[in-house]
């Protein structure tokens, strides 16, 4: 073997790391992964008294109810909205407003009942 087909091997070799290191890359990073390592973050009971939540921590209620946050977050995209729908335990005008674009009023009573166990008190959404 001569001195040239080994450098064309011993690049052949490098450019095949790089490529295998670059699709590792994008499957660590890939949306699926992110948003459930997001979510993990979103529904830690840290989470849950980070938002004024002072009543029972239910990791399913909390799920559901920062799904809708979410979905709200998806439809406008506005930075903010995430936290604001959250926010003092999904008592604001962003959760009601996003109830309402999500059509969820046919829930309402349900999700009352979910907030007021978060929340510890009667919500008032």
């Amino acid at each position: 073997m001569n001195y040239r087909s080994s450098k064309n091997i011993n690049t052949q070799v490098v450019w095949v790391c790089m490529a295998l290191t670059l699709v590792l890359q994008v499957v660590n990073c890939s949306p699926p992964n992110r948003s459930l390592m997001l979510l993990s973050h979103h529904l830690t009971k840290r989470s849950f008294f980070d938002i004024q939540c002072k009543g029972v921590y239910d990791k399913s209620i909390f799920a559901r109810l920062d799904r809708i946050c979410e979905d709200c977050y998806n439809l406008f995209r506005e930075p903010q909205l995430h936290s604001l729908c959250r926010k003092n335990c999904f008592t604001t005008d962003y959760f009601k407003g996003c109830l309402e674009t999500l059509q969820l009023s046919d829930e309402e009573t349900q999700i009352q009942t979910w907030i007021k166990q978060l929340h510890g008190a009667e919500p008032g959404v």
